[in-house]
């Protein structure tokens, strides 16, 4: 039986998407206006570097939700302003691990100081319960998907790469 509440045109990824979309252009204004020159893509990779740093390509692209070649771009595009480095694995020199550089260390704070910033912004006037609910909610939704046998996320990166390869 399904559980979906909404009419026509007020799909969870609809509403999630545009919600997301606002959030990340006020998002980027807050760094330019502030002289941080990242794009809220790259921030997203830094946000996982900073929990776990020296991390492989590949788990950044699981974890960012990001197909291998958007997150190779992503990552020679930060190497290049200085704010990670690859590294070979010490156990598979086979595999390149990313690493934070002093630079974006000292990026933190500030960014994730904009990013709660934009947070306020955005829940400015929700209740308090209104927002546990919908985190609950959200994550209740992202659990049911993630942990479907035949529906993980990073089958889904993989099954598009296993596309282009075959085409």
């Amino acid at each position: 039986m399904s559980n979906n509440q909404f009419r026509r045109g007020e799909l969870y990824f609809v509403i999630t998407g545009v919600a997301n979309t606002a959030l990340s252009r006020r998002l980027q204004r807050y760094f330019r206006e502030n002289g941080v020159e990242l794009s809220v893509e790259q921030w997203s990779v830094l946000v996982h570097l900073w929990k776990h740093d020296a991390v492989s390509q590949q788990e950044l692209s699981v974890k960012t939700f990001r197909d291998k070649a958007s997150m190779t771009r992503l990552i020679d595009n930060m190497e290049k302003q200085g704010l990670v480095e690859r590294i070979a694995s010490p156990s598979d020199r086979r595999i390149n691990l990313v690493r934070l550089t002093t630079a974006a260390k000292q990026l933190r704070d500030e960014t994730m100081h904009l990013a709660n910033q934009t947070l306020n912004d955005g829940l400015e006037g929700v209740s308090a319960e209104d927002i546990e609910t919908t985190r609950r909610v959200l994550t209740a939704v992202y659990d049911n998907l993630v942990n479907q046998p035949d529906m993980n996320l990073s089958a889904i990166n993989t099954s598009s790469e296993t596309k282009k390869k075959s085409a």
